[in-house]
Formats: structure tokens, sequence, C-alpha cells
């Protein structure tokens, strides 16, 4: 039996080991200087001031949103197309996520639906980086400094990513970043805050770190949201890796751009000025193929090509929210959910593997 190809894998090697192991042998694995390293690094990358690492990209979002005040009574508008985790944080806050419809070609937040939703409760807009596409920039922030919002970027899934030559996580007032397993660079677990505001960065290092302001004496209700420094050391090495890791993903896209051949397969839109680093290659899989989109994933497991569904469920649709707005306040992002299908992009993929995948697409479309 052919060997399935996978939808992600993480490009690990003997550096990153060794940068680990370094750590291990120093006898100092939690928090420290190679955390305080790789934020500095990380900042500098990103073109910003300031840089905190945490412990998860939700954690990120959860500690960014708290240091701008966001709490009770406060609405965040959010886009529905997205990780649910971009929702919660805001729930985690006491406040209320505010469902936002997004584009049909991109499948970031609509600005004009944003529009639509702001209401004297809303504090902020969290825009989402989707798939490494840049959201749409100017527009959103034009609203937010139109009606005084505070502007955060989701940029989970954009290291690297940039409009204008300029890095995601540098447009908000504060981003967010998720160093997962499955991102286009890894500590294993992790995440980042990133702002040019150092009295917000203050704020977050207080929260992340259970609100000590020195040790043992606590000035606000903190979290343990810390990074350790053997995920700092990966980091570190994975960081340095990143533009070239960047560049296959980009390349393994444009091949499968170039070579389906079913006009019911619609391709990634990119935004003009905006590069994308593909955390995912998402098709929309439309009429003119001879499959549907659950039939297409099966027929292509049969044929040893891993996909998946980025996502099956809008977040306004699952169970935690559904109804708050009412029956379906996000049209494209409930049609998005029944019409994607994420093929392999990932940096270890092989010519061999790509033909395979390509092969295995127009055989079946």
């Amino acid at each position: 039996m052919t060997a399935m190809i996978p939808i992600s894998r993480p490009v690990l090697g003997k550096e990153e080991v060794e940068a680990v192991a370094r750590v291990m042998e120093s006898g100092m694995i939690a928090q420290g200087q190679v955390v305080a390293e790789f934020e500095r690094a990380f900042a500098s990358y990103c073109g910003v001031n300031h840089a905190i690492a945490t412990s998860n990209g939700t954690t990120a979002l959860h500690a960014a949103l708290l240091s701008a005040g966001i709490g009770p009574g406060d609405e965040v508008i959010v886009p529905s197309f997205t990780f649910i985790a971009t929702a919660t944080s805001v729930s985690m806050c006491g406040a209320r996520p505010v469902f936002a419809d997004v584009d049909d070609r991109t499948f970031t937040i609509d600005p004009a639906a944003v529009e639509g939703l702001i209401t004297p409760k809303t504090r902020g807009v969290i825009g989402v980086h989707l798939f490494g596409q840049p959201f749409d920039i100017p527009a959103l922030a034009r609203i937010c400094e139109d009606h005084n919002l505070l502007l955060v970027e989701d940029a989970a899934q954009a290291h690297g990513s940039t409009f204008k030559g300029r890095k995601m996580g540098s447009f908000g007032e504060l981003a967010c970043f998720s160093f997962y397993a499955t991102k286009n660079m890894t500590t294993g677990e992790g995440g980042m805050v990133t702002t040019d505001d150092a009295e917000l960065a203050g704020r977050i290092r207080l929260l992340i770190n259970h609100g000590q302001k020195e040790k043992y004496l606590h000035t606000t209700l903190g979290y343990n949201y810390r990074m350790t420094d053997m995920e700092a050391a990966m980091g570190l090495v994975q960081l340095k890796k990143l533009d070239g890791m960047n560049a296959k993903r980009a390349a393994n896209a444009r091949y499968l751009d170039q070579s389906f051949r079913c006009p019911g397969l619609i391709t990634p839109h990119v935004r003009p000025d905006s590069t994308h680093v593909y955390h995912q290659y998402v098709l929309k899989v439309e009429k003119g193929s001879r499959l549907t989109r659950d039939g297409l994933v099966q027929a292509l497991a049969e044929r040893g090509v891993g996909t998946a569904i980025h996502y099956p469920r809008p977040v306004h649709d699952q169970p935690l929210y559904r109804g708050q707005q009412g029956k379906d306040p996000c049209p494209v992002s409930s049609r998005l959910a029944s019409k994607v299908l994420s093929l392999p992009v990932h940096p270890l993929l092989s010519e061999s593997d790509l033909t395979a995948i390509v092969r295995a697409v127009n055989e079946v479309v």
C-alpha cells in the first residue's frame, strides 16, 4: 500500500535537537535567558519594539486582550471562519465575541461586515491572517481608527507574511502568533505577542507570570502562561529557517496552482501587495467538479493523499455560540465550510509527492 502523503509535517533537524539539548544540559529549562533571546529575535524579525513569549497562541490572545482592558460588557468583532480560539479568547475575558462574515475569495474578515456590527459596546476587532493570507489591513485599520477601536492581528498562521513589504505582527496595536507543531515555524507549543506599546507589553509580562511585579509580589490577577527555554531554543533555530521554509511552501503552492486541470477547483487567491505564506493550501470545490468536497476527500485518501478541512463548521455555528446572532449571520462562512479542502503544501514535500498530488486530483475531479 502506498504511504499517505501527510497534510503537514514539522521541519525539524539536528540543529533543533542540539539547541534543546544545550538547554537541558544547562539545568535551566524553565523561562530564562533563552526565552529573552527568542523574544528579541522575533521582535526584530517582525519589525516591532516588543515581543512577549507565551505558552501557546490562545494564551497569547487572552493575555493581549486582557492587557488592553477587554472585559465583561465589552464586544469584540471576530471573523466566523477561523479556528475557535479567536473567539474563545474574547469569551475568556468575560467579553462577547461578535461574528463578522468573511470575503469569499480571501477567506479573511470582510470590512463591510465589520462596519455593520459596531455598537457602543464594541471595543475592538480581531482580524485573522487566515491560512497565511493577510486580511485587508488598510480597510480594517481605517475602521478601527474611525471608531477608536483596538485592532488585534491574529497572526497564528502568518509567520513571515507581508503587506507592502511589512511583516504581519506590526500593524495592530497587538498581534498574536502560535508556534504549534503544524505552524510555519514551531516550538511544539508556544505563542508570542508583538506590540510597539511599552505599556501593553509590560501588562502582558505581568499577566503571563502570575501577576508578579517582582518575585512573590503579586499586583494583579495573573496566569501561568510562560514559555520554557527548551521551546525558545527550538524557536530560535526555526526562526532562522522560516523564510526558507515559507519560500518552499510558496513554490509548492505555485506548482499546484499551475497544474490542476479542473474548472471546479478554485485555487487560493492572493491579495495584491501581499505575501501569502501558505500555512494551508485551501481549495474551494465548486460546480464543475465531478465529485463533491467530501467525495474528493475520500478519493484522494484512496490514492494516498492526505487532506484536511479548515474549517468544517464556522464558529458562529459551534454549539458554544449557535444562535447568539440569529439563524445564519455569516452566510459566506457557512458556505465556505461546505466547500473548502486543504491539500499538502508543507516544505518537506518532494517532487514525486507534488506530482502524485496533482495526478490524483486531476484523475478524480
